[in-house]
């Protein structure tokens, strides 16, 4: 970004809270914001990801370790950011992870913390953050995705958890607009992040993504998916499309589950039961990385399992 820019920019020496930010679209953005002039907290799970990615912010920026599912490591975090930077003026819900797989053989915990990351985090997150939202008349941007506008078979928790952040974010707006708190949701589409490293092992994720024309089928990079998300910030967008003519999709989301439907129904009829039930797993390292964590919270806090 232009110093000028910089130097012009609304956004310049506030505060930006993002979760899951040791990678990614979130590491990105980082980028993007602390570019803008912004003092930047990363939060995420990878302490030392998140630290490599902080030391590549052009300005202040802080780490805080935490799980977006604890409320109490949230609320911690939430002290430290005002404590160390100021009141968060923009707070970006990015955390995410997604699992692949038959819902009828997939692990119930495992289906269960992609929603408790993807939504129960976002939750969770903006009541750490509101009161500072709040005072600083700030913006809460919420990451969605595509997945929520036709819901694909062997995603079901991903699908579910991105629809439930929307709907989430949806309410939320409402409420807090007479604070002075936008929120923004921003939909994004196929980007070259960890996550979807192993699209082609996915049957039904590879057939959809084959069935779209041309320019649907591009895979963004994060970088380019964070200039658009930065310009949203700017703007306090209530809606931010990730690529821009994705606004174009809205008025024909009625008919994407049908869609999805019938391609997805194809792609499962050409596919065994035990290639099926071998893509159940977490796509990415960071999805790997929070279920690790995850386990071994788990087990600190049942010793005896």
């Amino acid at each position: 970004m232009h110093k000028d820019a910089v130097h012009d920019s609304p956004l310049r020496g506030r505060v930006a809270v993002i979760t899951g930010a040791a990678r990614g679209i979130g590491s990105a953005l980082a980028q993007q914001l602390s570019g803008a002039g912004m003092r930047v907290a990363l939060l995420g799970r990878e302490a030392r990801t998140l630290h490599q990615a902080a030391s590549a912010l052009p300005g202040p920026s802080l780490c805080v370790e935490a799980d977006v599912t604890d409320q109490g490591a949230l609320d911690h975090a939430a002290e430290q950011v005002a404590r160390q930077l100021g009141d968060a003026s923009v707070v970006v819900a990015n955390a995410g992870v997604a699992a692949g797989g038959p819902f009828r053989q997939m692990d119930a915990d495992l289906w269960r913390r992609v929603i408790d990351v993807n939504l129960i985090g976002a939750a969770d997150t903006a009541r750490a953050f509101l009161p500072q939202l709040a005072r600083a008349r700030g913006y809460f941007l919420q990451i969605a995705s595509t997945a929520a506008f036709g819901s694909a078979p062997m995603m079901s928790a991903y699908c579910a958890s991105k629809a439930g952040a929307e709907s989430f974010a949806l309410a939320l707006r409402g409420e807090v607009e007479p604070d002075g708190v936008a929120v923004g949701i921003a939909y994004v589409h196929w980007t070259g992040t960890d996550m979807i490293s192993g699209l082609e092992d996915h049957p039904v994720l590879r057939a959809l993504r084959g069935h779209q024309p041309w320019f649907a089928r591009r895979v963004h990079s994060p970088d380019q998916v964070a200039e658009w998300l930065t310009a949203g910030v700017h703007r306090r967008a209530l809606h931010i499309y990730a690529p821009p003519w994705l606004r174009w999709c809205q008025p024909l989301r009625p008919l994407f589950p049908a869609v999805v439907a019938r391609v997805a129904r194809h792609e499962l009829r050409r596919s065994t039961a035990e290639g099926l039930a071998g893509d159940i797993g977490l796509m990415g390292p960071g999805g790997r990385a929070d279920w690790d964590a995850y386990g071994s919270d788990a087990r600190r806090s049942h010793p005896l399992r």
